[in-house]
Formats: structure tokens, C-alpha cells, sequence
């Protein structure tokens, strides 16, 4: 009966973890190149032993490619091979000691455990207090029988003190240990059990010392140190989560038979028509079929001026329909919308591995073996040399408080934490805290022209002068590209088309143009070069031509005006030694018109792979690139760059390529992020020096017992909120004003060959 009993239960459970794993595939996001991607919320990771536990775990399993930890938002991100069979990715969690269950964007979870600590701080705080009056009338001699009544009413007071203050520390210890591993909490948890002990039996044999208030504040520091270090995070995660209520839950989408039905946000999917009435928040990245109405894009671009929108204009997710009733068409899902990139962006940003961290994870794994054996050796040492046992056991629990690693831990992720929500509040958005890193290191910037330095949003210059059935031929292929020249055709010929244009097909040549195929005829739309078979172009087809068989048909001239505060940004990017170039696929003449402007060296005709290549020879030469670009002929040179940024206008998949996305129009974000990353990699610097000076100083004086537990706790906290509020010093101050010299030298002493782009 009990075999038959033990069968069903092995059936249930691997039922169980077959639908579990059925979920994790269900719940994943495509990547692309065969990669999906899931999130998992663990909400017992606390520290950076955690992070590296965890990591490694999960690297280990079939078909895992990566996993972040991401310490704010206690969530797991696992890149898995969509061939392999899902990864048990939850039993492995649950096998090493951490709750785990797949993480719900729509559930509104509230914050149990700052309320926890916070209780724990306060009984701990009172506690302490209590201790701390009983311990001054001891230390300013009170009689042996005062002296002992007074250990017991301490020992009173810390018993209870202890068990529930202490129950964060404990219960991640007992869990660690309870799977046969070790973290932070299990030399904590060691060193105020041993204090408390240890004072308990010298209470009970009339000792002269006990150390009830060593345990007690020991808590009540560590209880500080890590409700500031949530506090922080809290704050940091409350623009994610602004973020995300910017979302509705659902939408009504139009049936084909006219009818109205709610669908919830997850079941919204590319090409369903949505039904936007005025005050109601975009779903999902979304296109106007038809209506006109005023759109709040101050999300997107940070302008507070209503955008006017007509049919054919793209929406993001997120952003708000001020006055008129819209009909749109979904061209996103709502994991794949503009506003779900920029909630996993702002994650993202704290959670890369720069050199820094890896070094602090690194000495945070270390910690554990090194801090016993230290403990152990102090012990034996002055066990021998003193025989005081009592006096041994003292010096090896300061030993294991004082060396408690919370301020190496906290050195680099609090710095970026703060980073990241400075960034956010300038309008740019962090794919990856180690760019953050790269970004302060940079000593060269390459700029795109058209959609950077300028708007990208060129108008066709005398488009009334033009043959209208060549504009509507233009128009009707332009409408297939999302290129700035492309979007300005089709605005113009809108008006002009009088019927549509039908083509069997329309394929775009990234730098180069369109190409469309109507029967035997062959349209080509983009540069000059390209688009006429054989033979210099007519002399007035400068720019963008329509080719018809490789014959002339109309040239297109536009004017664009430059991004707001491009100019100054140039400006103050020089001033403090950085070699600054103009890359641009546009004509020569518009490109070094530009450069002249802003002072420095253009290249002009630059096709796509040209840019990698120029962008690669200036990595050869010991160089730190910064690419700012934004087109999809950019987005390998984004890509190869030491760093990068797009503006969040950039076509998909420059925004995916860089580092860094600015929503707002005005290129001052570029300056902005270099100074906010600069000051960062300052505070990191300064945050691994105390880390490392308090540790230097502070581990040789305990091993000479020179430091009593109380001391040790005191002093030990302190380094952690030292840290702390070293990482809230974080303001992104405006940069001070240095010397500009020849920046551009390296730029223009290297070979680049102009071919021609669009």
C-alpha cells in the first residue's frame, strides 16, 4: 500500500513539474536566433552571494545560455535554446534554497518586506536601548550582585529580541545551509548566536563581561544597513513600476462584423483594430487607421506640447489620446511594445556584470571559507598564546562581525542603481549596467547626420513642382521603408495619390534604396548610383532619384533641421578632449555643410559596412567609440562599439543594437549620460576603497583583539551605510569646464573611403 501510495505521489510530482515546465515555455518571449527568454521572481535574493549562487546554478543546466540575477527586483532572467526542452529552471531554484515562481507583469505585488524590516529595526533599536542602559551601570562598577541581576534582565530582553529581529538573517541562513550552502547571513547568523551564548554562559557562572548589547546592536546596525540598501532599491524600481501602470489592462478591439469586445492586454495581437477613445492610454504599439486627435508623447519625447496624429501615424504604448476618438491597428504585442523595451531596459540597467562587480561578486563568494578559517585561526592563536578561552571565543566573534562584507556587496550595485534612475529622469534609458561602466571610459564619438544630429524628419523641398504620377509612384514605394527621405516622400505624395499603386513586389538595399517590381518594370527609389543602370546621373538628380528601367524619372530634394541642442551637446563633448567625427550616408554636400557647423570632420557617401569598418579601425588603434546613430544602416556599427546610444525614434533595430536609448528630442542626453556615467565610475572607485581601507584596517585590529563585538557591529555597519549614502551623492552634476584642444586628430588620421550612402 505505502509502495503503490509512493508511486502516485512520484506521478503527481512529475506531472506537476512537466506543467511547470509547460508554463515556462508558454510564459518566454522570442528572442530571435533561436533564443527565448524567461522571467522568473525569486523574492528570497538578498545579497551578492545569492546573485553568483543562483547564476551558477542555472548555468549549469542543458540548454541554458545565461542567467541574470537582478538584486532590485528579485527576479531571474534565464536565455534558453527554444529547440531544447524547457530547462527546470524552478526546481533547480527551489533545490538550492530560494522560492521561485514565474514572474506576473500584472500583478500588483506589494512590498512585505520593508514592513518586516522596518518591525525588526524597531525592536531591535529598543532592545538595543534597554541593553545599553543596563551595560553603561555595569561598566561604571556596579556590585557583582547588581552586575549579575542586571545580565539577566538583559538576557531577558535580548532572547526574544534576538529570535524575531534576527529572523531575516536566520531563516536565509538556515535555508542556505539547510542545501548545503553557505551566504552572508551564516557568519552573521554564527557571530550573534555565539555572542549571545557565550554571554548567557558567563551570566550563569557570575562572569564579569557578558555581551547581550554586542548581539543585540550588532542586529540593529545590520537592520539599518539593509533597510537603507531596500529603501534605495525601492526607490529606484518605483519609475519601473510608474512605468508599468501606464498600461491598461485591456482595450476593446473591433470584430470584423463591427461588434466591440474587451480583450485583455496579453491577448492583443498585430493587426487587430482597437477602438481609442479620448483619455484613454495606447495599449500597444500601435498604427491610426482612421481619425485625428492630439497624443500626449511626453513619455516618449519629454515634450509637454500635445503631437497632432492622423491616419498612417505610428503610436507608442503608453502614451495618451487627449481629444479625439481614434481607430488603430495593434503592430506589436504588448511583451514586444515600446513601453515593455523601456520597462526592460530600466531593469536591465542594474543588473550587468561590469568589471567592478564581477570583482565584488568575486570577494563575496571568497567571503564565506576566508572568514572561518580567519575566526578559526584567531581562536586556536589565542587560545594558545593567552589560555583564556574566554578571551579566544571573544576575539574570534569580533573577528567574524567585523568582517562581515556588506559594503564590498553593496560598492558597485547601489552606484548603479542610482545610475540608472539618474539616466531615467534625463529621459535615457540603460540596456545594461556594465554600459554604464564603458560609457565613462569613452574618449571618441562618432555621429549618424540624418535621425542624430539632425531629426530626422526631412520634408520634400517644392514637392508641388513635381509630376504627380512620378510622386505617386514614389510615394506608393517609399510607404515601405521607415528611412526618414522614405517618410517624407510618402507624407508628400499622400495628398497626391489619386489611385493606389499596386507592385509585385518592394524590397529595401539598407543604404542604397528601394526597389519595386511591376511586371517587366523596375523601379528603383534612393541614390543616384544605384538607381540608374548605367552612366553618370543627369546633372539635377543629386540626392534621392526615382529610376524607371534605370532611366531618370524625378529627383527628390529635402531639408531637415538639427535635433535640439545638438549643438551645444557637439559643443560640450569637445570641450572636455573627446575626438568627435560626423559618419553620414548622405550626399557630400548637405554632410559637409553639417560639419562645417559644428566644427568638426564629416565623412559623407558612407555605406553601412563602411561605418563597421571605420568604427572597428578606430577600436584597432586603443580607442573607447561611443556610436550615437539611429538607422537600421547604423545598427552594426552600434553594435561594434566600445558604446552606444539611439534615440528611442531610431528603427528597431538600432534601438536594440545600442546601450543607451534617449527619449526625448534634444541631443544635450549624450553629454548628460557621459557625465552622469563618469561620476558614477568616480563613486565606484571610492566605494571599493573604503570597502577595501575598512577591511585592511579593520581585520588586523580584530585579530589582535583590539576590537570588542560591540565595537566590531558599530563599526562594521557603519562601512555599509558610509557606502550607501556614498551611492546617493549620485546627481549627474554638470561636467566643469575643461580644455578643448585638437580632439579630432585621431579622427582624421585615419583612411576612410566614401562610397556613397543613403
Amino acid at each position: 500500500m505505502s509502495c503503490c501510495a509512493a508511486i502516485g505521489a512520484d506521478l503527481v510530482a512529475s506531472d506537476l513539474q512537466a506543467r511547470a515546465r509547460q508554463q515556462l515555455r508558454l510564459a518566454a518571449r522570442p528572442l530571435g536566433n533561436g533564443l527565448i527568454e524567461t522571467q522568473i521572481s525569486v523574492p528570497d535574493i538578498h545579497c551578492g552571494g545569492c546573485i553568483q549562487k543562483i547564476e551558477a546554478a542555472l548555468g549549469e543546466l542543458p540548454g541554458v545560455r545565461s542567467a541574470r540575477v537582478n538584486l532590485s527586483t528579485k527576479r531571474v532572467t534565464a536565455c534558453w535554446h527554444e529547440t531544447a526542452d524547457p530547462p527546470p529552471i524552478i526546481e533547480t531554484l527551489e533545490s538550492i534554497g530560494y522560492r521561485a515562481n514565474l514572474y506576473d507583469p500584472s500583478a500588483d505585488v506589494k512590498d512585505a518586506v520593508l514592513p518586516e524590516l522596518l518591525r525588526a529595526l524597531a525592536v531591535a533599536g529598543f532592545a538595543a536601548s534597554n541593553i545599553m542602559l543596563f551595560s553603561v551601570s555595569i561598566w561604571a562598577g556596579a556590585e557583582p550582585q547588581t552586575r549579575d541581576l542586571f545580565h539577566w534582565i538583559s538576557a531577558i530582553i535580548a532572547l526574544p529580541a534576538l529570535a524575531y529581529a534576527g529572523r531575516p538573517f536566520f531563516r536565509s541562513a538556515f535555508s542556505s545551509l539547510r542545501h548545503g550552502q553557505t551566504n552572508m547571513d551564516v557568519p552573521i547568523s554564527i557571530g550573534v548566536s555565539l555572542a549571545f551564548a557565550m554571554s548567557l554562559f558567563e551570566t550563569m557562572r557570575h562572569g564579569p563581561h557578558a555581551y547581550f548589547d554586542a548581539s543585540v546592536s550588532l542586529l540593529f546596525f545590520l537592520l539599518i544597513g539593509r533597510t537603507l540598501d531596500h529603501v534605495m532599491r525601492e526607490r529606484a524600481r518605483t519609475a519601473v513600476k510608474g512605468l508599468a501602470r501606464l498600461a491598461p489592462q485591456g482595450a476593446l478591439v473591433l470584430r470584423p462584423d463591427g461588434s466591440r469586445t474587451y480583450v485583455n492586454l496579453d491577448g492583443i495581437a498585430p493587426g487587430m483594430r482597437i477602438a481609442l477613445a479620448a483619455g484613454d492610454r495606447v495599449p500597444v504599439d500601435a498604427r491610426v487607421v482612421s481619425g485625428d486627435s492630439e497624443i500626449d508623447c511626453s513619455l516618449v519625447s519629454g515634450e509637454s506640447i500635445p503631437r497632432i496624429v492622423t491616419p498612417g501615424a505610428a503610436l507608442q504604448a503608453g502614451t495618451l489620446n487627449l481629444t479625439g476618438a481614434l481607430t488603430v491597428a495593434a503592430t506589436a504585442t504588448a511583451k514586444e511594445s515600446f513601453l515593455a523595451e523601456m520597462i526592460r531596459m530600466m531593469e536591465a540597467a542594474e543588473a550587468g556584470r561590469s568589471v567592478y562587480r564581477r570583482i565584488a561578486d568575486r570577494a563575496a563568494r571568497l567571503y564565506a571559507p576566508v572568514v572561518h578559517t580567519t575566526a578559526l585561526a584567531t581562536f586556536a592563536g589565542w587560545t594558545v598564546f593567552s589560555g583564556d578561552v574566554h578571551l579566544a571565543t571573544t576575539t574570534a566573534i569580533a573577528v567574524l562581525i567585523i568582517t562581515c562584507p556588506c559594503a564590498l556587496g553593496l560598492a558597485v550595485p547601489m552606484v548603479q542603481v542610482m545610475a540608472a534612475r539618474r539616466l531615467f529622469e534625463k529621459g535615457i534609458m540603460v540596456k545594461d549596467g556594465a554600459a554604464i561602466e564603458r560609457l565613462a571610459e569613452i574618449d571618441s564619438v562618432v555621429f549618424d547626420k540624418t535621425g542624430t544630429l539632425t531629426l530626422g524628419s526631412p520634408h520634400l523641398v517644392a514637392s508641388e513642382l513635381l509630376a504627380r504620377d512620378a510622386l505617386t509612384v514614389a510615394a506608393a514605394i517609399a510607404v515601405h521603408s521607415n528611412h526618414p527621405y522614405s517618410r517624407a516622400i510618402a507624407a508628400a505624395g499622400r495628398a497626391a495619390q489619386e489611385k493606389a499603386v499596386a507592385f509585385d513586389f518592394v524590397v529595401e538595399h539598407p543604404g542604397f534604396g528601394l526597389e519595386a517590381r511591376q511586371g517587366e518594370v523596375v523601379y528603383r527609389l534612393g541614390r543616384a548610383d544605384w538607381a540608374f543602370a548605367a552612366g553618370a546621373p543627369p546633372e539635377n538628380a543629386a540626392g534621392v532619384v526615382l529610376s524607371k528601367d534605370g532611366r531618370h524619372v524625378v529627383h527628390f530634394r529635402f531639408e531637415d533641421r538639427l535635433r535640439p541642442g545638438a549643438l551645444e551637446a557637439v559643443a560640450e563633448l569637445g570641450r572636455h578632449g573627446l575626438s568627435l567625427i560626423i559618419v553620414s550616408g548622405d550626399a557630400d554636400a548637405p554632410v559637409q555643410e553639417m560639419a562645417a557647423q559644428f566644427g568638426v570632420p564629416a565623412a559623407a557617401r558612407v555605406l553601412p559596412a563602411q561605418k563597421l569598418d571605420y568604427v572597428r579601425s578606430v577600436t584597432a588603434t586603443g580607442r573607447r567609440v561611443l556610436m550615437v546613430g539611429d538607422g537600421l544602416n547604423d545598427a552594426p556599427a552600434l553594435a561594434a562599439a566600445y558604446a552606444s546610444m539611439a534615440p528611442a525614434t531610431a528603427a528597431d533595430v538600432g534601438r536594440n543594437a545600442a546601450d543607451f536609448v534617449f527619449l526625448r528630442e534634444s541631443l544635450l542626453a549624450v553629454p548628460q549620460a557621459v557625465r552622469i556615467a563618469r561620476e558614477a565610475a568616480g563613486l565606484v572607485r571610492q566605494n571599493m576603497a573604503i570597502a577595501v581601507v575598512y577591511n585592511l584596517f579593520a581585520v588586523p585590529l580584530a585579530v589582535a583583539g583590539l576590537v570588542t563585538p560591540l565595537v566590531a557591529a558599530i563599526a562594521m555597519s557603519a562601512s555599509s551605510i558610509i557606502v550607501v549614502a556614498n551611492a546617493a551623492r549620485l546627481r549627474g552634476r554638470t561636467w566643469r569646464r575643461g580644455s578643448s584642444g585638437a580632439a579630432a586628430a585621431a579622427f582624421t588620421s585615419l583612411p576612410l573611403v566614401s562610397a556613397g550612402g543613403r
